[in-house]
């Protein structure tokens, strides 16, 4: 895996930027918009491909590649990441580190206080 490492990571980061541009683009867009559904299956097919990738190659190769206990602690940095991240969409928001890293915890408080308040959730 050592080898071809980086040329993954950058598939797999590729792929999450075009879901993300793709749902920016979506939340540009009313409903009754023409190009919506196109946008949904074009954001559907993006999805279930990388997952199927990411299911096919990625997760088997961190298996036999790297220690459990590594893969213990990685597991615990995203699920402390998925707590604190955003719920909701913020267009304007920065994208690309170090911005992204400072912006995104306060976000998510923010969202997830909303989030009690709107019952959102549940």
């Amino acid at each position: 895996m050592a080898h071809d490492g980086e040329t993954l990571a950058d598939k797999a980061l590729a792929a999450h930027r075009r879901v993300e541009l793709l749902l920016k683009e979506l939340e540009r867009r009313e409903p009754a918009d023409l190009d919506f559904d196109r946008l949904v299956v074009k954001l559907r097919t993006e999805v279930t491909a990388h997952v199927a990738d990411e299911e096919r190659q990625l997760f088997p190769r961190l298996r036999d590649g790297v220690h459990p206990y590594v893969l213990e602690n990685l597991g615990k940095k995203v699920r402390e990441a998925k707590r604190t991240a955003p719920t909701r969409p913020h267009p304007a928001a920065p994208s690309t580190p170090p911005a992204n890293k400072l912006l995104a915890p306060g976000l998510g408080l923010v969202d997830r206080a909303r989030d009690v308040v709107s019952g959102r959730g549940r």
